[in-house]
């Protein structure tokens, strides 16, 4: 739309004519976004982008569609029939339209004010989820929709860990099943790692090829989970390969995470990541380049557009390249890298950096490997520096030396659950602590006097509605971020402010999961840490050490765990935020680990293999 018709000349004319035209980046302002696709969805019956709004110099909006071109065609009015109609009527019925714009902002708003009863979250929620989702599950492809094919990875997120603590085989196994399909199709980046936005078809081959941070971040998380509960080989390589793409393709000097790359490249979509046998075994010469076709589905008569999109589905499940094939692959992906590239969009948003961090720090613990903790610090320091204000409140957007939006829901539980993974990582105080901070500014700029938090805090820009994000859609709502924050706060700090926070969110959270479960999952997840069976670990130790292995714990503890971790060096900063952790004594040599279920401690033990049997 924008190439057809804001770059054209006569759609321009007209526009500045007689409209205000105004271009809005959805990413940069979710909030806008909300509240007029809301306006779309009450006007048309449907949303999408792009989305098209008019609307009255008071923000009343009175026409929306989506997608509109320059000349009416195939049941699309055209802009060079439209404007001119709407600009009419605006001046012969002027007063009709700003009734009709102001009666759909009050219905609007209204409709924001509703919220339906608060609800006690419970694993028959949990469970009614698994099988509402399950009842849509592809068995032949995996997934959990027909084409257009979204990965939707809180969906997997949610299936695994409720599979892991319920012991359902069934989630688990579709979790599984769509990773091993998603990782296989075209999805997946064979050759450069990362997967696109999502799959134009069943089978997960064809992509739109963009590439977004936040769906990189969350499905290296789903990719993590499934390689620390299933063990797969594939699911770690897809892991590290997507973490690999994102530190090589979408992080700046300064430590942070820009937003996507396109999908085109030279003006033709997917031109950057397509192969021809030819084109390969000029490269590779005749024996390899062979191999290396028949290994990644490349014919000549290929799979997209004449050309061939690198993949694995002829070989079913999950097949995991040997060394020689990824000898190969890596002599592509140099070969690949001197074409001109897709452009970056060089934003850096502080919800999707979170997720990012969030994503880092499970690999730390999952894998093992340094390098991404200190991506994950880097990542977190570069936020406190370029997206924090002098207050410590946040901002959502960095670019070109400027930082720009005062922060929004969605900022600050991001930020903040990604500080608990953070902290969970490495035990650092500073971190909980600073999670603890953003939770308390949450609640107090973006708090209601019933339940849930509103996605703009009161002193934002005014727009006609102001409205809680509750839907996990591409993106995890801030609600249900919100929700893992406050219930992980009360399990690290042991603070009742907390524990009623994150009983009064869970149960928004939860009143919204009955009427739709799998538009919810993320926030699911925290109903999942809330109903089933947990317990803590609190660690005392004079010396500094190594607590990977006690992090690691969480992974495998069949209960819910949170591990906290007191050393003289860090006490004064953990006490302020969890007191309760000043209470548990050094011992005289070594460290003590305290198992506690139920907010009752058992004695102390002395190796983190006698805590690990306890748990």
């Amino acid at each position: 739309m924008e190439r057809e018709s804001f770059e054209d000349a006569e759609v321009a004319a007209l526009l500045n004519a007689g409209f205000v035209a105004v271009k809005v980046d959805r990413e940069e302002r979710p909030d806008i976004d909300a509240v007029y696709m809301s306006v779309c969805e009450a006007l048309t019956g449907q949303g999408g982008w792009p989305l098209t709004v008019v609307m009255t110099p008071e923000q009343e909006p009175f026409f929306a569609a989506t997608y509109l071109p320059k000349e009416s065609r195939g049941g699309y009015r055209g802009l060079t029939e439209l404007l001119p109609a709407i600009l009419d009527l605006w001046k012969s019925k002027r007063d009709a339209v700003r009734r009709r714009g102001a009666g759909i902002a009050a219905l609007l708003r209204e409709q924001a004010a509703q919220s339906p009863p608060a609800e006690s979250p419970s694993k028959a929620l949990l469970r009614d989820a698994a099988r509402e989702i399950g009842e849509e599950f592809d068995e032949r492809y995996g997934g959990f929709s027909p084409a257009p094919k979204f990965p939707m990875p809180h969906i997997i997120l949610f299936l695994m860990e409720y599979a892991r603590r319920s012991g359902e085989a069934e989630p688990a196994r579709q979790a599984e099943e769509t990773l091993a399909h998603m990782y296989a199709g075209g999805l997946f980046d064979h050759i450069g790692g990362g997967f696109a936005r999502y799959s134009t078809d069943k089978k997960w081959l064809a992509p739109h090829f963009e590439k977004m941070l936040y769906d990189n971040a969350l499905l290296a998380m789903a990719y993590l989970q499934g390689y620390a509960d299933a063990g797969t080989p594939a699911f770690r390589y897809a892991a590290e390969e997507t973490l690999a793409f994102a530190l090589r393709e979408l992080r700046g000097r300064d430590g942070g995470f820009y937003c996507s790359e396109d999908a085109d490249s030279e003006g033709e979509e997917g031109k950057f990541y397509l192969f021809t046998p030819d084109e390969l075994t000029a490269l590779l010469g005749e024996r390899d380049g062979k191999a290396f076709c028949a290994y990644y589905g490349i014919t000549a008569g290929g799979n997209f557009e004449g050309k061939s999109i690198p993949n694995l589905l002829g070989h079913g499940g999950a097949p995991m390249p040997d060394a020689a094939m990824l000898e190969l692959r890596e002599r592509v992906f140099r070969y690949r890298s001197a074409r001109v590239p897709p452009a970056t969009d060089d934003k850096q948003l502080t919800a999707w950096n979170a997720l990012m961090i969030a994503a880092l720090a499970r690999a730390y613990v999952v894998l093992g490997e340094r390098k991404y903790l200190d991506a994950a610090v880097s990542a977190q320091q570069n936020i406190e520096k370029r997206l924090a204000r002098p207050d410590g409140g946040l901002y959502v957007r960095y670019r070109d030396g400027r930082a720009d939006h005062d922060g929004q829901l969605s900022d600050y539980a991001f930020y903040g659950w990604a500080l608990t993974e953070l902290y969970a990582a490495c035990f650092d105080a500073a971190y909980l602590s600073r999670a603890a901070e953003l939770a308390g500014r949450m609640a107090e700029g973006f708090g209601s006097a019933e339940s849930g938090f509103y996605s703009v805090c009161a002193e934002g820009a005014p727009l006609i509605a102001r409205q809680k994000d509750v839907y996990d859609g591409a993106l995890p709502s801030g609600n249900s971020a919100a929700a893992l924050l406050l219930e992980r706060l009360w399990r690290l700090t042991g603070e009742p402010a907390w524990r009623g926070a994150a009983e009064r969110q869970l149960s928004f959270v939860a009143a919204h999961a009955a009427r739709g479960k799998a538009g919810h999952c993320f926030g699911l997840l925290a109903v999942i840490e809330e109903v089933y069976p947990k317990a803590e670990l609190i660690v005392v130790s004079r010396e500094e050490g190594d607590w990977l292995s006690a992090a690691r714990l969480s992974q495998s503890a069949k209960k819910g765990l949170a591990v906290l971790v007191k050393t003289p060096a860090n006490e004064p900063a953990l006490i302020k935020t969890a007191p309760f952790a000043a209470a548990y004594p050094y011992p005289q040599e070594g460290a003590a680990y305290y198992v506690c279920e139920n907010t009752a401690c058992k004695a102390p033990v002395y190796s983190l293999a006698e805590a690990e049997r306890l748990l």
